[in-house]
Protein backbone atom coordinates (compact mmCIF):
# COMPACT_ATOMS: atom_id res chain seq x y z
CA UNK A 1 0.00 0.00 0.00
CA UNK A 2 1.29 3.27 -1.16
CA UNK A 3 -0.17 6.64 0.53
CA UNK A 4 -0.17 9.17 -2.38
CA UNK A 5 -0.88 13.01 -2.41
CA UNK A 6 -2.63 15.22 -5.08
CA UNK A 7 -3.46 18.58 -4.80
CA UNK A 8 -6.18 20.49 -6.15
CA UNK A 9 -4.75 22.42 -8.80
CA UNK A 10 -5.48 22.18 -11.69
CA UNK A 11 -8.75 21.21 -11.04
CA UNK A 12 -11.08 20.38 -14.05
CA UNK A 13 -15.51 20.92 -13.99
CA UNK A 14 -16.21 18.28 -16.66
CA UNK A 15 -16.77 14.50 -17.07
CA UNK A 16 -14.34 13.66 -19.83
CA UNK A 17 -12.91 10.18 -20.34
CA UNK A 18 -9.49 11.98 -22.75
CA UNK A 19 -8.84 13.86 -19.36
CA UNK A 20 -4.84 13.50 -19.05
CA UNK A 21 -4.37 11.53 -15.34
CA UNK A 22 -2.90 13.20 -12.84
CA UNK A 23 -1.43 10.58 -10.74
CA UNK A 24 -1.60 6.60 -11.34
CA UNK A 25 -2.14 4.36 -8.31
CA UNK A 26 -2.35 0.48 -7.85
CA UNK A 27 -4.86 -1.02 -5.89
CA UNK A 28 -4.60 -1.00 -2.18
CA UNK A 29 -3.26 2.18 -2.25
CA UNK A 30 -4.53 5.47 -0.58
CA UNK A 31 -4.89 9.17 -1.73
CA UNK A 32 -4.90 12.02 0.19
CA UNK A 33 -6.82 14.36 -2.06
CA UNK A 34 -6.57 18.04 -1.49
CA UNK A 35 -10.33 19.86 -2.47
CA UNK A 36 -11.50 23.54 -3.14
CA UNK A 37 -14.58 24.36 -2.37
CA UNK A 38 -17.84 24.09 -5.18
CA UNK A 39 -17.04 27.42 -6.12
CA UNK A 40 -13.69 26.60 -7.14
CA UNK A 41 -12.09 28.73 -4.86
CA UNK A 42 -13.69 31.72 -5.67
CA UNK A 43 -15.99 32.33 -2.52
CA UNK A 44 -14.26 33.18 0.53
CA UNK A 45 -14.95 34.21 4.49
CA UNK A 46 -15.18 38.17 3.36
CA UNK A 47 -17.10 37.69 0.07
CA UNK A 48 -20.29 40.15 -0.44
CA UNK A 49 -23.13 38.59 -2.53
CA UNK A 50 -23.06 40.97 -4.97
CA UNK A 51 -19.29 39.78 -5.46
CA UNK A 52 -20.38 36.10 -5.49
CA UNK A 53 -23.06 36.59 -8.27
CA UNK A 54 -20.29 37.36 -10.40
CA UNK A 55 -18.24 34.28 -9.83
CA UNK A 56 -16.93 31.95 -12.89
CA UNK A 57 -19.69 29.03 -12.54
CA UNK A 58 -17.91 27.14 -15.27
CA UNK A 59 -15.40 26.28 -12.74
CA UNK A 60 -18.30 25.11 -10.20
CA UNK A 61 -17.16 21.42 -8.51
CA UNK A 62 -13.87 22.18 -9.80
CA UNK A 63 -12.76 18.51 -9.09
CA UNK A 64 -9.74 17.02 -8.48
CA UNK A 65 -8.01 13.95 -10.50
CA UNK A 66 -8.14 12.03 -12.58
CA UNK A 67 -6.87 9.09 -11.41
CA UNK A 68 -6.06 6.25 -13.19
CA UNK A 69 -6.31 2.79 -11.62
CA UNK A 70 -3.99 0.03 -13.14
CA UNK A 71 -5.72 -2.77 -13.93
CA UNK A 72 -8.90 -1.18 -14.35
CA UNK A 73 -11.07 -2.26 -16.94
CA UNK A 74 -14.90 -1.63 -18.35
CA UNK A 75 -16.43 -4.49 -16.57
CA UNK A 76 -14.84 -4.00 -13.08
CA UNK A 77 -15.99 -2.36 -9.63
CA UNK A 78 -14.31 0.49 -7.92
CA UNK A 79 -14.40 0.34 -4.20
CA UNK A 80 -13.52 3.67 -2.65
CA UNK A 81 -12.89 3.66 1.42
CA UNK A 82 -13.98 7.36 3.03
CA UNK A 83 -11.03 6.98 5.49
CA UNK A 84 -10.69 10.54 6.95
CA UNK A 85 -12.32 13.80 6.17
CA UNK A 86 -11.54 17.67 7.69
CA UNK A 87 -12.25 20.83 6.58
CA UNK A 88 -11.03 23.98 6.98
CA UNK A 89 -12.78 25.89 9.45
CA UNK A 90 -15.03 27.57 7.02
CA UNK A 91 -18.28 27.35 4.31
CA UNK A 92 -20.56 29.01 3.00
CA UNK A 93 -24.35 28.32 1.18
CA UNK A 94 -26.21 30.18 -1.42
CA UNK A 95 -29.37 31.15 -2.66
CA UNK A 96 -29.47 31.62 -6.72
CA UNK A 97 -32.33 32.91 -8.91
CA UNK A 98 -33.39 30.18 -10.86
CA UNK A 99 -32.11 27.49 -8.82
CA UNK A 100 -32.93 25.46 -6.01
CA UNK A 101 -36.34 23.38 -5.38
CA UNK A 102 -38.40 26.27 -4.55
CA UNK A 103 -37.19 28.37 -6.87
CA UNK A 104 -40.44 30.16 -7.53
CA UNK A 105 -40.27 31.35 -3.34
CA UNK A 106 -36.66 32.32 -3.43
CA UNK A 107 -35.82 34.66 -5.97
CA UNK A 108 -33.01 36.86 -4.06
CA UNK A 109 -29.30 36.04 -4.36
CA UNK A 110 -28.54 35.32 -0.81
CA UNK A 111 -24.78 34.53 0.50
CA UNK A 112 -24.39 32.99 4.22
CA UNK A 113 -21.31 32.28 5.67
CA UNK A 114 -20.43 29.16 8.09
CA UNK A 115 -17.75 29.21 10.71
CA UNK A 116 -16.94 25.92 11.34
CA UNK A 117 -15.96 25.02 15.14
CA UNK A 118 -14.69 20.89 14.93
CA UNK A 119 -17.74 18.95 14.69
CA UNK A 120 -20.40 20.77 15.12
CA UNK A 121 -21.44 24.98 13.84
CA UNK A 122 -23.07 27.52 15.89
CA UNK A 123 -23.21 29.82 12.81
CA UNK A 124 -26.88 29.83 12.14
CA UNK A 125 -28.46 31.05 15.78
CA UNK A 126 -30.41 29.38 17.79
CA UNK A 127 -29.32 26.34 15.92
CA UNK A 128 -27.13 23.99 16.71
CA UNK A 129 -25.78 21.93 13.75
CA UNK A 130 -23.86 18.84 13.89
CA UNK A 131 -20.60 18.74 10.87
CA UNK A 132 -20.17 15.26 9.56
CA UNK A 133 -17.86 16.04 6.06
CA UNK A 134 -18.44 14.52 3.31
CA UNK A 135 -17.66 14.94 -1.16
CA UNK A 136 -20.54 15.42 -2.87
CA UNK A 137 -18.99 14.16 -6.01
CA UNK A 138 -17.10 11.37 -6.50
CA UNK A 139 -16.86 9.39 -10.11
CA UNK A 140 -15.64 7.64 -12.67
CA UNK A 141 -15.50 8.74 -16.43
CA UNK A 142 -18.28 8.43 -18.23
CA UNK A 143 -18.63 5.66 -20.71
CA UNK A 144 -19.40 8.15 -23.62
CA UNK A 145 -16.87 10.38 -25.66
CA UNK A 146 -17.59 14.19 -25.01
CA UNK A 147 -17.41 16.29 -22.35
CA UNK A 148 -19.73 16.71 -19.81
CA UNK A 149 -20.92 19.11 -17.08
CA UNK A 150 -20.91 17.58 -13.92
CA UNK A 151 -23.92 18.67 -12.68
CA UNK A 152 -26.01 15.38 -13.14
CA UNK A 153 -25.43 12.10 -11.58
CA UNK A 154 -25.53 9.18 -12.85
CA UNK A 155 -24.41 5.44 -13.02
CA UNK A 156 -20.60 6.27 -13.37
CA UNK A 157 -21.44 8.04 -9.59
CA UNK A 158 -20.45 11.99 -10.03
CA UNK A 159 -22.50 14.76 -8.19
CA UNK A 160 -24.50 12.61 -5.68
CA UNK A 161 -24.64 14.58 -3.15
CA UNK A 162 -25.47 11.54 -0.43
CA UNK A 163 -24.44 12.83 2.66
CA UNK A 164 -23.79 9.12 4.25
CA UNK A 165 -20.49 9.06 2.52
CA UNK A 166 -18.95 10.62 4.81
CA UNK A 167 -15.57 9.09 6.98
CA UNK A 168 -16.39 5.05 7.48
CA UNK A 169 -17.84 4.61 4.71
CA UNK A 170 -17.63 2.94 1.51
CA UNK A 171 -18.50 3.52 -2.45
CA UNK A 172 -18.21 0.83 -5.09
CA UNK A 173 -18.75 2.08 -8.33
CA UNK A 174 -19.33 0.49 -12.35
CA UNK A 175 -15.92 1.07 -14.51
CA UNK A 176 -16.33 2.22 -17.84
CA UNK A 177 -13.13 3.13 -19.46
CA UNK A 178 -9.26 1.76 -18.84
CA UNK A 179 -7.87 3.15 -15.81
CA UNK A 180 -11.15 3.78 -14.45
CA UNK A 181 -9.98 7.76 -13.93
CA UNK A 182 -11.45 8.79 -10.74
CA UNK A 183 -11.85 12.33 -9.70
CA UNK A 184 -13.70 13.94 -6.78
CA UNK A 185 -14.46 17.24 -4.80
CA UNK A 186 -17.55 19.33 -4.02
CA UNK A 187 -17.05 19.05 -0.34
CA UNK A 188 -19.98 19.48 2.05
CA UNK A 189 -19.63 20.00 5.54
CA UNK A 190 -23.12 19.25 6.19
CA UNK A 191 -26.32 18.59 4.08
CA UNK A 192 -29.43 17.51 4.56
CA UNK A 193 -31.89 15.53 2.49
CA UNK A 194 -32.25 16.91 -1.28
CA UNK A 195 -29.93 19.64 -0.63
CA UNK A 196 -32.84 22.03 -1.23
CA UNK A 197 -31.33 25.57 -1.49
CA UNK A 198 -28.84 23.84 -3.74
CA UNK A 199 -26.30 24.26 -1.61
CA UNK A 200 -25.27 22.26 1.00
CA UNK A 201 -22.38 23.91 3.67
CA UNK A 202 -20.04 24.11 0.72
CA UNK A 203 -16.28 24.22 2.21
CA UNK A 204 -13.25 23.14 1.17
CA UNK A 205 -12.33 20.07 2.04
CA UNK A 206 -9.10 17.37 2.44
CA UNK A 207 -10.11 13.98 2.22
CA UNK A 208 -8.22 10.10 2.70
CA UNK A 209 -9.46 7.45 0.29
CA UNK A 210 -8.79 3.96 0.37
CA UNK A 211 -9.16 2.31 -3.69
CA UNK A 212 -9.98 -1.37 -4.37
CA UNK A 213 -10.31 -3.32 -7.72
CA UNK A 214 -12.54 -5.98 -8.40
CA UNK A 215 -12.66 -7.74 -11.19
CA UNK A 216 -16.05 -8.38 -13.55
CA UNK A 217 -18.51 -7.64 -11.19
CA UNK A 218 -21.33 -6.57 -12.35
CA UNK A 219 -22.60 -3.49 -10.77
CA UNK A 220 -25.77 -1.12 -12.55
CA UNK A 221 -24.92 1.84 -10.58
CA UNK A 222 -22.76 3.63 -7.58
CA UNK A 223 -23.48 1.24 -4.11
CA UNK A 224 -22.80 2.56 -0.30
CA UNK A 225 -21.91 0.58 2.32
CA UNK A 226 -22.53 2.87 5.05
CA UNK A 227 -20.57 3.09 8.95
CA UNK A 228 -21.86 3.46 12.37
CA UNK A 229 -19.10 5.60 12.68
CA UNK A 230 -21.42 8.15 10.74
CA UNK A 231 -23.65 10.44 12.99
CA UNK A 232 -26.67 9.36 14.56
CA UNK A 233 -29.33 11.30 12.55
CA UNK A 234 -27.89 9.29 9.32
CA UNK A 235 -29.05 5.56 8.56
CA UNK A 236 -25.66 3.86 10.61
CA UNK A 237 -24.86 0.95 9.46
CA UNK A 238 -26.58 -0.13 6.52
CA UNK A 239 -26.41 -1.18 2.33
CA UNK A 240 -27.64 1.90 0.21
CA UNK A 241 -28.21 1.69 -3.25
CA UNK A 242 -28.22 5.35 -4.93
CA UNK A 243 -29.86 5.67 -8.44
CA UNK A 244 -30.27 9.16 -10.25
CA UNK A 245 -33.38 9.74 -13.29
CA UNK A 246 -35.42 13.11 -14.22
CA UNK A 247 -38.30 12.04 -12.58
CA UNK A 248 -38.02 11.26 -8.79
CA UNK A 249 -40.43 8.53 -8.69
CA UNK A 250 -38.71 6.58 -11.41
CA UNK A 251 -35.60 6.93 -9.86
CA UNK A 252 -37.46 5.47 -6.56
CA UNK A 253 -38.46 2.75 -8.13
CA UNK A 254 -34.80 1.81 -9.77
CA UNK A 255 -33.35 2.03 -6.41
CA UNK A 256 -36.37 -0.52 -5.32
CA UNK A 257 -35.52 -2.73 -8.18
CA UNK A 258 -31.91 -2.98 -7.57
CA UNK A 259 -31.90 -3.43 -4.25
CA UNK A 260 -34.12 -6.70 -4.96
CA UNK A 261 -31.67 -7.70 -7.39
CA UNK A 262 -28.92 -7.28 -4.93
CA UNK A 263 -30.76 -9.34 -2.11
CA UNK A 264 -31.58 -11.90 -4.82
CA UNK A 265 -28.17 -12.48 -5.94
CA UNK A 266 -26.07 -11.80 -2.88
CA UNK A 267 -28.23 -13.13 0.25
CA UNK A 268 -30.52 -15.79 -1.90
CA UNK A 269 -33.89 -14.48 -1.62
CA UNK A 270 -36.45 -15.11 -3.89
CA UNK A 271 -37.66 -12.49 -6.10
CA UNK A 272 -41.43 -11.94 -4.01
CA UNK A 273 -39.41 -12.19 -0.88
CA UNK A 274 -37.03 -9.36 -1.06
CA UNK A 275 -39.66 -7.30 -2.63
CA UNK A 276 -41.70 -7.85 0.68
CA UNK A 277 -38.64 -7.40 2.77
CA UNK A 278 -38.04 -3.86 1.05
CA UNK A 279 -41.76 -3.48 1.65
CA UNK A 280 -41.06 -3.69 5.21
CA UNK A 281 -37.73 -2.68 6.32
CA UNK A 282 -36.26 -0.26 2.86
CA UNK A 283 -35.25 3.32 3.46
CA UNK A 284 -36.03 5.48 0.69
CA UNK A 285 -34.78 8.92 0.70
CA UNK A 286 -34.43 11.91 -1.90
CA UNK A 287 -30.82 12.29 -1.49
CA UNK A 288 -31.01 15.75 -3.75
CA UNK A 289 -33.80 17.14 -5.87
CA UNK A 290 -32.16 20.37 -7.24
CA UNK A 291 -28.98 18.92 -9.87
CA UNK A 292 -31.62 19.46 -12.54
CA UNK A 293 -32.83 17.37 -14.60
CA UNK A 294 -31.63 14.51 -12.65
CA UNK A 295 -33.34 13.71 -9.12
CA UNK A 296 -31.30 11.49 -6.71
CA UNK A 297 -32.96 8.58 -4.15
CA UNK A 298 -30.80 5.99 -2.12
CA UNK A 299 -32.58 3.13 -0.92
CA UNK A 300 -31.02 1.59 2.23
CA UNK A 301 -31.14 -1.52 4.25
CA UNK A 302 -29.43 -1.92 7.76
CA UNK A 303 -26.96 -4.23 7.77
CA UNK A 304 -28.33 -5.58 11.32
CA UNK A 305 -31.53 -7.19 8.86
CA UNK A 306 -29.15 -9.10 6.88
CA UNK A 307 -26.50 -11.64 7.67
CA UNK A 308 -22.95 -10.26 7.23
CA UNK A 309 -21.38 -10.48 3.84
CA UNK A 310 -18.75 -9.28 1.39
CA UNK A 311 -20.36 -7.98 -1.99
CA UNK A 312 -17.15 -8.26 -3.58
CA UNK A 313 -14.37 -11.41 -3.10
Amino acid sequence: MTLHTLSAEPTHSVWDRTLEPRLHIEPGDQVHFECVDASGGQVHPAMTVDEYQHIDRTRIHALTGPVWMEGAEPGDVLQIDVLATQHRGWGWSSIIEGLGFLKERFRTPYLFHWQLDGNETRSLFPALLPVRPFLGVMGVARAEDGSFRTRPPGPFGGNLDVRELCAGSKLYLPIYNHGALFSCGDGHAAQGDGEVCINGIECPLDVTLGFHLHKQHPLAGPLVESSETVASDVRGDAWVVVESAEDAAAAARGATNRMIDLLVSRWGFSEVHAYILCSVALKLRLSQVVNEPMYTVSGAIGKSILPERELFV
